[in-house]
């Protein structure tokens, strides 16, 4: 296996909890313009990781919705401002980043939300996100594509310090995510939701994931050459010598 030095990760889904606010709010709107038909995981598998704007118009395309893709946004805006900030990390992940961050290992987070969108769904868990080194956002300057191209992960790169990509983990749970880890020549871990990975199948494999998991729970630092979890499996404490200004 690859010796890993640098980790950057996704957030929607993989982090925190979020997905499941998307696919909420998404349904709502098709309740409302579309006759209530269903939000499947074959178009929002199509959806993950890519740019707001670039979402909203496949959606209202695939629904052909009497919207504009803005006007979609405006109305889905409204109510994600009220759920966003209740997400909570998933299973497995403030272990693994109070983890590499314990061990000085540079962590970064590329995500394709906007700037105020992170700021709105990270507003209840600022002391998990402050370890991170980086945040890169979809509308930061020098990110012209969404996933699947690579430049939200080679500006997490570029901002780590550009290590050789041989050495940058990915952490995704987009097939969008895989195929620009990809892109940009990194290795990648694979968390899908269940539902995604029945409807992927093993096909995920050919786009290059080093593994795929169940939950970030299950994932072996020591198996890419990181540091090992303590024996005892004890969280580490956020001190407030470890919060950092992170941009």
């Amino acid at each position: 296996m690859p010796r890993i030095t640098h980790c950057i990760f996704d957030m929607d889904g993989l982090l925190l909890d979020t997905e499941r606010i998307y696919t909420e709010v998404t349904q709502e709107i098709l309740d409302k313009y579309a006759n209530g038909v269903k939000f499947t995981w074959e178009v929002k598998s199509k959806l993950m990781g890519r740019t707001s704007s670039e979402s909203a118009a496949m959606v209202v395309e695939a629904y052909n919705l009497p919207l504009t893709p803005q006007q979609y946004l405006d109305e889905i805006s409204k109510i994600q401002e009220e759920r966003f900030p209740l997400v909570r990390p998933l299973p497995g992940v403030e272990r693994l980043i109070k983890h590499l961050h314990k061990h000085k290992v540079p962590i970064a987070v590329a995500t394709s939300s906007l700037r105020d969108k992170f700021e709105l769904k990270t507003s209840q868990n600022k002391e998990l996100f402050a370890l991170f080194d980086h945040i890169v956002c979809g509308d930061d300057e020098g990110i012209k594509n969404g996933k699947p191209a690579p430049d939200l992960f080679l500006a997490a790169q570029q901002r780590l310090g550009n290590p050789p990509a041989e050495n940058c983990l990915v952490f995704e749970d987009a097939v969008n995510g895989i195929e620009a880890a990809r892109n940009a020549h990194m290795h990648a871990v694979w968390i899908p939701d269940p539902n995604l990975r029945l409807l992927v199948g093993e096909t995920i494999d050919e786009h290059g994931a080093a593994a795929v998991l169940q939950s970030m729970s299950d994932f072996d630092p020591h198996h890419f050459a990181l540091p090992a979890f303590d024996s005892a499996g004890e969280p580490e404490i956020i001190k407030d010598s470890d919060i950092v200004q992170n941009a």
